[in-house]
């Protein structure tokens, strides 16, 4: 919550995706901290996405849609100049038992090729308590930042993008032969 208070009082934009069914919290959360969530949203400075308008429109995650989705929402048209945009997804989504989940692992990698372009911090947020460990590691390879335990740091299991999708590409085919 500093993080995404901070950047309303630099008049940053904010763009968060969350559960539909905690949209409602969410927004009580941010006017808790003293974010007039009505006027922010009608200002453009805050857009609140549930995950069927983001992740799993039409009932499935498209790769490829939810990327240029956050390139849209990262647009420098969108937001006052010299500010930023501070995306925050909440991603227990990929929990859902719906077509194209499994590729949330290749969605972070091919993401990391995309947000250098940005200047913008993107934050996926997981609940590693609900999250299978040996997915939880693979998303945390794909991230050269990682934030645990309230802390930012350099992720020294990092893998760049290029090595990290020929990896999983070697893993379907090793699953494919089995």
């Amino acid at each position: 919550m500093p993080f995404i208070k901070e950047g309303f009082e630099n008049g940053d934009r904010a763009f968060h995706v969350v559960d539909a069914k905690r949209r409602n919290d969410h927004l009580q959360r941010l006017a808790r901290e003293g974010i007039d969530v009505v006027d922010a949203e009608s200002r453009g400075q805050l857009e609140v996405r549930r995950w069927d308008e983001a992740y799993i429109k039409d009932d499935h995650f498209d790769q490829y849609r939810m990327i240029q989705t956050i390139k849209d929402a990262l647009d420098p048209d969108k937001k006052p100049p010299g500010k930023l945009t501070r995306l925050v997804a909440n991603m227990e989504w990929a929990l859902e038992d719906l077509p194209g989940v499994h590729d949330i692992v290749e969605y972070e990698t091919r993401l990391n090729q995309v947000l250098p372009e940005y200047h913008d911090p993107v934050v996926c947020t997981y609940d590693l308590s609900r999250f299978d460990a040996s997915v939880v590691m693979d998303i945390m390879r794909t991230h050269p930042m990682v934030i645990i335990g309230g802390i930012l740091q350099e992720n020294p299991f990092y893998v760049p993008p290029d090595e990290m999708l020929k990896e999983l590409a070697e893993r379907a085919s090793d699953r494919a032969a089995e």
